[in-house]
């Protein structure tokens, strides 16, 4: 059976943070999330989803309108082709468009979304297959007092939440008492990152890492805006690294290999291209030996459920834990069966990537090819 696509329809809807004003190193703060959802239908009707939401404009050299502005450019090379063959997709975009991968997830992974529900399978068993275990999800603990960040992570604890991501801010004395203060309550199968998404110079991360209490067990995400600074101070940290905002596509993930930079990846589907490649990136962190997150800039529920399908492939000795978007957002964008329960969720069973997107939210599209 030959299918082709039909039309792409693109979206566009705000996602206020659950928490009103998230704030990162560097004095970055964020309130609201441009995320941009894309509808591919084939000649045969039917229909796969996708999203992409920047984390802003200053968190990766991507941003919203950009989304929109590359998937114009992309979009219309993409009609009559088969969505089921994913890396010819995505050879068809990477012609029409160099880079950008930020505007080619998500029609990346609303293919995969028919592709599944073609063959009627969930995304997972085509990414590699499912694992029998329950995925871990991760907090995201932003910015504040060390007290407050505490009671944050406590109240993560409470409903269930086994990992948590602690933002620091770039002041050595004040990053210490924050991490002190949200590692003060650790339990035994608890995992924290503390992530500095890129804001620490290697001077800044080294007197913050003298000034911590001995036994404190965290791994280091991102600490440093470049490949040398990381790589300087990671020569002079015992402190596990993981990489994140400058690791992306596969070729980066080579590069880390080869200069033993790290010891593992949040793997963030977006800054890779989506599913197709996020799949490249995390074979090749498992050929490895790394540590993977599985997480995305940020997103709705479409975006979370394309974390949880890649999630499940990855075995349990690698994973770490899963980001749970949707959670950071106070918008509802679609329905699923991608539940959490004790601190933990598994990808459904329903075939692509089982969600039904609710089309009141998203509303008109803002562009249609």
């Amino acid at each position: 059976m030959s299918l082709k696509i039909a039309r792409i329809d693109v979206y566009q809807v705000d996602l206020p943070y659950a928490g009103g004003i998230y704030h990162l190193s560097g004095g970055r703060t964020y309130t609201t999330f441009d995320a941009t959802v894309v509808r591919i239908t084939t000649e045969d009707g039917i229909e796969g989803w996708g999203e992409s939401t920047p984390f802003g404009s200053t968190y990766i050299a991507s941003h919203a309108l950009g989304v929109r502005a590359g998937i114009a450019e992309i979009a219309p090379k993409l009609i009559g082709l088969d969505p089921r063959r994913v890396d010819r997709i995505n050879d068809a975009m990477d012609s029409a468009l160099v880079g950008h991968e930020h505007a080619k997830a998500a029609i990346d992974v609303a293919c995969w979304d028919i592709f599944g529900k073609s063959v009627g399978l969930p995304v997972c068993e085509l990414l590699g297959g499912r694992t029998s275990i329950k995925l871990p999800i991760i907090s995201s603990i932003p910015v504040d007092s060390p007290e407050a960040m505490r009671q944050n992570v406590t109240r993560h604890r409470a409903v269930g939440y086994k990992g948590h991501s602690v933002k620091i801010a770039g002041e050595p004395v004040e990053d210490a008492a924050r991490i002190a203060a949200s590692l003060a309550d650790k339990r035994p199968d608890e995992f924290f990152i503390v992530d500095a998404n890129g804001g620490l110079s290697v001077e800044i991360a080294l007197r913050m890492l003298r000034l911590l209490p001995d036994g404190l067990d965290f791994v280091l995400e991102a600490p440093c805006p470049t490949w040398r600074e990381c790589i300087s101070l990671r020569r002079r940290t015992n402190i596990p690294i993981n990489m994140d905002e400058l690791a992306t596509e596969e070729t980066s993930i080579v590069r880390l290999i080869a200069d033993d930079g790290a010891e593992g990846i949040g793997l963030k589907i977006s800054k890779a291209g989506g599913l197709t490649k996020g799949k490249r990136v995390r074979d090749i962190a498992l050929a490895a030996g790394y540590s993977i997150s599985v997480q995305e800039t940020t997103g709705s529920d479409i975006a979370f459920a394309a974390i949880v399908h890649l999630g499940q492939t990855i075995p349990k000795r690698h994973l770490r834990c899963v980001l749970v978007s949707r959670d950071m957002v106070s918008l509802k964008t679609a329905d699923g069966t991608s539940d959490i329960h004790d601190g933990c969720v598994t990808a459904p069973t329903t075939p692509g990537l089982g969600v039904a997107p609710r089309l009141n939210v998203l509303g008109d599209p803002v562009a249609r090819y």
